[in-house]
């Protein structure tokens, strides 16, 4: 049940921020690192990968459409850690310190959770809590 609930919750986590990537995406722009080429198709691509994360997750036709999705959004969490870096050098480079400490340090923990999540929610793995 709890696999369940967390899946319909990354879902919904994904497909807002995959429709923010879409409907408003400067912010996502202003913290691309500048090697990324085509920055706005990049963003808008990632948006649209969000979503169809999201609805491969909580569909119910097929588990392997599931464990499909969620390999997708693991494999796109590791993908943009490289702009999460690039945002959290940016923000601490800034007079002002930007978003701060206690935004970006949780933010780099909770990256290697949401890979772990979504293979997880998506029922690609059973680590650490293996199904008796």
């Amino acid at each position: 049940m709890i696999r369940g609930v967390l899946r319909w919750v990354l879902a919904a986590f994904y497909a807002a921020a995959g429709y923010l990537h879409l409907v408003r995406p400067e912010p996502f722009l202003s913290i691309m690192p500048s090697w990324v080429p085509a920055p706005e198709a990049v963003v808008l691509w990632t948006g649209v990968a969000e979503l169809l994360g999201a609805a491969a997750l909580v569909q119910w036709a097929t588990p392997r459409l599931r464990r499909a999705g969620a390999i997708g959004l693991a494999a796109y969490a590791v993908c943009v850690f490289p702009a999460n870096i690039h945002h959290f050098a940016l923000d601490m480079a800034r007079g002002d310190g930007g978003l701060g400490l206690g935004y970006h340090v949780p933010r780099m923990f909770a990256q290697p959770l949401l890979v772990w999540l979504a293979l997880w929610a998506g029922g690609t793995t059973d680590w650490p809590l293996r199904r008796r």
